[in-house]
């Protein structure tokens, strides 16, 4: 019986090796493959994205003090899932491979990933879940394409439409997660792999549909921004101004990040015991601040709707960085892409609360914009993606932000890999 199911396998394969014949159209077999893609990813990051709203539900209820045991438990519980299971790396290990494994994601480390940053993130850390839906997705476009025999740029093309499936999914926005899977990857100003554009962008599309379905999720802006009202040309120096001061902060972030990086090399410890102190050290944030908490998702809501004075707001400022910070060099699991936004959102409202003749919506998300670009190098992305969770419909000054972001970057860049 094995043996049948085996030949059945290869005369399938065969058969998809083969060229269509009679098809006057663009669409081939490609296209169902990366739509199968795209329809796995959609399942995997819908089961993750229950299972997390499930866990943070059941640990939301420990509030005041009991947040530092219970962050610093579960801290030391990923560390040891870490240390026995394997180490799934972190971003700049996705970009590694890519580039110079001939695009192969290895999914052996998939469930370490899963179970680590479930309780990262669940916890309240300030990563969100983004970095392990791309790897977890990613490694799954690795393993199609080498069941359906792909090598060279088609499984590299593959592994890429995968990391873009997994991303799309957390931001909605099918464009940008392709763009940023391709963004992520660049070397100095150059997107090298544009060949993956297209499947990218129908996994992307496939994925989406299904985790919307999974998790009934509607079509909208995520973050409640006030209407927009274009004021004249001066918006776009205004957005360039705001850029400025949110790249600065992109610099701080960066530097406070490596500061940490150096007090938790000094000796070499065991990962568990490394996310534990971040354990601690996030849960007396979070216990003095709660809004630093958790990734920002639904924080930036609350940012927006409550009238914080500019103090706390100095100070949320402050600690989230640190939070942020502590979270990356500790060994916690996850992405700094929404939390780099909840910075940002948090720099122009002091902005507006300093000088509030200025345009709220437009300092908020110029800083955005600009602090995610510093870190992370992708500007294209960047402003498609606040463009579609902000409901921002003028994208130039958004684009003019990203660009000043992305340029008054450190040479250096934050992702080692991106060198």
């Amino acid at each position: 019986m094995k043996l049948k199911r085996r030949r059945k396998l290869i005369t399938y394969l065969n058969l998809l090796d083969q060229p269509v014949k009679f098809n006057p159209f663009v669409f081939s077999r490609n296209f169902i493959l990366w739509a199968l893609l795209g329809l796995i990813g959609g399942v995997i990051a819908g089961v993750y994205w229950l299972g997390l709203e499930f866990l943070t539900h059941q640990l939301h209820f420990f509030k005041g003090w009991q947040v530092i045991p219970v962050m610093a438990i579960c801290g030391f519980l990923a560390g040891l899932i870490i240390h026995f299971i394997g180490d799934p790396g972190e971003i700049h290990l996705i970009v590694d491979n890519i580039r110079f494994n001939k695009g192969k994601l290895d999914p052996k480390n998939n469930p370490s990933m899963i179970l680590s940053s479930l309780l990262c993130v669940a916890s309240g850390g300030s990563l969100g879940p983004e970095a392990p839906l791309v790897q977890v997705t990613g490694s799954t476009g690795t393993w199609l394409g080498k069941l359906f025999r792909l090598k060279g740029e088609e499984l590299r093309s593959l592994s890429i439409a995968g990391m873009a499936s997994g991303f799309t999914t957390l931001f909605g926005a099918p464009l940008g997660g392709s763009l940023f899977s391709l963004e992520i990857l660049h070397h100095k100003h150059a997107v090298e792999y544009y060949k993956a554009i297209i499947p990218a962008f129908v996994a992307s599309c496939f994925s989406y549909l299904i985790f919307a379905l999974i998790i009934h999720l509607g079509l909208g802006p995520v973050w409640d921004l006030s209407a927009y009202q274009y004021s004249g040309i001066f918006d776009f120096a205004y957005a360039f101004v705001f850029a400025i001061v949110g790249t600065a902060f992109g610099w701080i972030f960066i530097l406070c990040t490596k500061f940490f990086k150096s007090i938790f090399e000094k000796r070499p410890l065991p990962i568990y015991y490394k996310t534990l102190v971040g354990g601690l050290v996030l849960g007396t944030i979070a216990f003095y601040l709660p809004i630093t908490r958790y990734f920002g998702h639904h924080e930036i809501n609350i940012l927006l709707s409550e009238n914080f004075p500019v103090t706390l707001l100095l100070t949320i400022l402050g600690f989230k960085i640190i939070a942020i910070s502590i979270t990356v060099v500790s060994g916690w699991r996850g992405g700094f892409i929404i939390p780099l936004f909840f910075v940002g959102a948090t720099l122009g409202l002091i902005l507006h609360q300093l000088f509030p003749e200025l345009n709220l919506t437009l300092a908020v998300v110029s800083c955005m914009a600009a602090i995610n670009a510093c870190v992370t190098r992708t500007p294209m992305s960047t402003t498609i993606l606040l463009a579609t969770l902000t409901g921002f419909g003028h994208i130039i000054p958004i684009f003019f932000a990203s660009l000043t972001g992305y340029f008054l970057a450190p040479r250096i860049p934050f992702i080692s890999s991106q060198k």
